[in-house]
């Protein structure tokens, strides 16, 4: 019985069936594992791979200028005049070691302290990752008075590398093409890159990095190629003053550079008249979206400086009174940058620091030098105690308003908004969709339209409450938005809380609504927003995208947020119609003459100014249907970029606003008359 087992066993798996991927097989095999996905963010993650390599040339001082194109033919080419990839025989792999580089995973110079003491590629997987996705690859480098170029098709060498001219410059030059087998599309859009870029030079001062569109397609009315230079000598102050360019700041930026135990490290900082925190890290340049040991210890340092502050100078009678960190974060921008020789990230996509030494580092550090800063500037010290000394008051009173909501919740019986119609539940609740309809007569359509087994309905009265101009009691007073909450079920709010014992002199951290946000808590796994396709449904659209990226920005970096398409137009002739969408309105003339000749004789053409003049069939049709819908999921590809527009739009500040509007009015679609 054994040995039969055993027999079947040997036939059914055996050596002949182990697979050995070699060189850069796996990359293209499993794409998603090394650049994330193969959508449009992983394309543009291509882009990042090799700029990243220039810019840690930079770090070590060996480069002054980077310059990026988008080629005529729509592939990359960075430039930069670094020390060029090493082009002699590796005396292990018996070829170039530029061939090495770009040909073998885990093969470079910054396993080795000595050619790069801090870089953000040291996985080592980069460049090769883009070459692996690239159906054409072109590297050349300009060193020792030549150029050298070799070719890649696919990750494998296609042309050797050869001696192709002379040169008095230095550097490394990559051009490479993503192959459309890999990639859902290959169009580079000029405005991520730029942002990524303006980024880099932020937090490198004095490095140029320059960017150009060189596509036809992109082509500016004035018959010039899209192009920006960035370099910014002020460094983080500057990235702190773009950041902030449209709120009222309290004070200038306050800049803290120290380097301890090898560490050096730059921070810059600034309070401003809104209430929302806004902190952006990076280490080796890599941006920490999930932060990690050097926030942890800022947060704990900017908490401690400022209580000990306030009770040194009488501002606070005694030491009862105390502020959390949620209270001297409000209102707080803050870029932090520090230089790690051996960082430890999570993974390849390098999101969180976990290297412990950091934390206290960073503490130390910033309690020194802010501390400092604020006995040197008494005036405006006092300006930023009095705005925390605020937040702690709104804090007490957004407590006592949750509170009074989970009393009145209790005592009704349930803490579901009487207006949700629910769905029945009976599915996983991530195969669940809540739509939040504008009015109740588009409402009432949408509930007999539904499917009720996964489908539920949240109508909205009016515009909901502009949360960019509120603090957050306001906000919770508001009955809209208290149904919004209690509808998804997450809470709102930090739902990590830095220093729970009160440490070092610090207030227990409390996070702003009491709860935090917990995504476990999630209802539905997609939340969309429904809106008349009119000036006012687009409103109340960014209203809703604005409490969302606000208050659960965690919903929108997972994907849980979309915008429903309903359709414009309805064409009708007979018993044959047609529905058209935003975005395909030059099908609507399109379809009037195949179907009524050059007259449209017998066309009806509907114009839809509102959900409530579909009826539940229509409605289910177009908009409630999932084979037959269109949406679309609302993404963060860039935080800065998304802040800072959400803030001029939303904000108090007129000015800038009205510059946006007249800057882009000529791209407005669908404006009623």
């Amino acid at each position: 019985m054994t040995e039969e087992f055993d027999n079947v066993n040997k036939e059914a798996y055996s050596a002949d069936k182990i697979t050995v991927l070699k060189g850069l097989e796996a990359v293209r095999m499993r794409p998603a594992m090394y650049i994330g996905d193969i959508g449009v963010r992983g394309l543009h993650h291509l882009v990042n791979e090799v700029v990243d390599n220039s810019i840690d040339e930079a770090l070590g001082g060996h480069c002054t200028r980077v310059d990026v194109e988008i080629t005529e033919d729509g592939g990359i080419s960075v430039l930069d005049n670094g020390r060029g990839i090493p082009v002699d025989m590796h005396k292990d792999e018996h070829k170039p070691a530029v061939e090495v580089v770009m040909t073998q995973l885990h093969a470079g110079g910054k396993f080795d302290k000595e050619n790069y003491k801090v870089s953000g590629g040291l996985h080592g997987v980069g460049v090769s990752c883009v070459n692996a996705l690239s159906h054409l690859m072109i590297t050349e480098v300009h060193k020792h008075g030549k150029i050298y170029r070799i070719e890649f098709k696919k990750g494998l060498t296609d042309k050797q590398l050869a001696v192709t001219g002379e040169t008095t410059h230095r550097g490394t030059k990559q051009t490479f093409y993503p192959d459309p087998e890999i990639f859902e599309t290959t169009v580079f859009n000029y405005e991520t890159i730029a942002h990524r870029l303006r980024v880099l030079a932020f937090l490198n001062k004095g490095l140029l990095i320059t960017l150009k569109d060189n596509r036809l397609s992109s082509v500016k009315e004035d018959g010039t190629m899209p192009s920006n230079e960035f370099m910014y000598e002020g460094g983080l102050i500057e990235f702190v003053k773009y950041i902030d360019e449209n709120k009222k700041s309290i004070c200038e930026p306050i800049l803290i550079e120290k380097t301890v135990d090898d560490y050096p490290m730059e921070i810059a900082l600034s309070w401003n008249d809104t209430y929302r925190e806004n902190i952006e890290s990076y280490v080796n340049n890599i941006h920490t979206i999930e932060g990690g040991t050097h926030e942890e210890g800022f947060k704990s340092a900017l908490t401690r400086v400022i209580n000990k502050y306030a009770l040194d100078t009488k501002i606070f009678k005694n030491d009862k009174m105390k502020l959390s960190g949620s209270d001297v974060r409000e209102g707080l921008t803050a870029v932090i940058s520090i230089k790690v020789m051996e960082p430890q990230f999570e993974g390849q996509t390098k999101t969180k620091l976990g290297n412990g030494e950091v934390t206290g580092i960073v503490q130390s550090a910033v309690y020194e030098k802010l501390l400092e800063w604020m006995d040197e500037n008494p005036r405006v010290a006092r300006m930023i105690v009095d705005k925390c000394t605020e937040a702690l008051r709104a804090r007490e009173a957004a407590r006592k308003a949750k509170e009074l909501i989970r009393r009145k919740s209790a005592f009704e019986g349930g803490s579901m908004p009487a207006k949700l119609y629910d769905c029945s539940k009976g599915s996983d609740p991530m195969d669940c969709e809540l739509f939040i309809v504008e009015g109740d007569s588009a409402g009432g359509s949408a509930v007999d339209g539904r499917d009720i087994k996964y489908q539920a309905i949240l109508p909205l009265r009016g515009k909901i409450l502009n949360v960019e101009k509120a603090r957050l009691d306001k906000m919770l007073a508001n009955e809209e938005v208290k149904s919004l909450i209690n509808a998804i079920g997450t809470g709102i709010g930090e739902s990590e809380i830095d220093n729970p014992q009160g440490t070092n002199g610090e207030a227990p951290a409390q996070n702003s609504n009491g709860d935090g946000f917990a995504l476990e808590k999630l209802r539905y796994g997609k939340i969309i927003i429904m809106t008349d396709a009119d000036v006012d449904g687009s409103h109340i659209s960014t209203l809703l995208l604005t409490f969302f990226f606000r208050y659960m920005p965690e919903l929108i970096k997972r994907g849980h947020i979309y915008l429903a398409m309903p359709p414009l137009y309805k064409v009708s002739k007979g018993k044959i119609s047609h529905y058209i969408y935003p975005g395909n309105e030059e099908l609507k003339n399109t379809l009037v003459a195949e179907l009524g000749g050059e007259d449209g004789k017998g066309v009806q053409v509907q114009r839809y100014k509102g959900l409530g003049e579909m009826n539940p069939e229509q409605l289910k049709e177009t908009t409630l249907d999932p084979d037959k819908r269109v949406i679309k999921k609302i993404n963060i590809e860039d935080a800065v970029e998304a802040d800072r527009i959400f803030t001029m739009l939303m904000g108090d500040e007129v000015p800038p606003r009205k510059d946006f509007i007249i800057e882009r009015c000529h791209f407005a679609q669908n404006i009623d008359a």
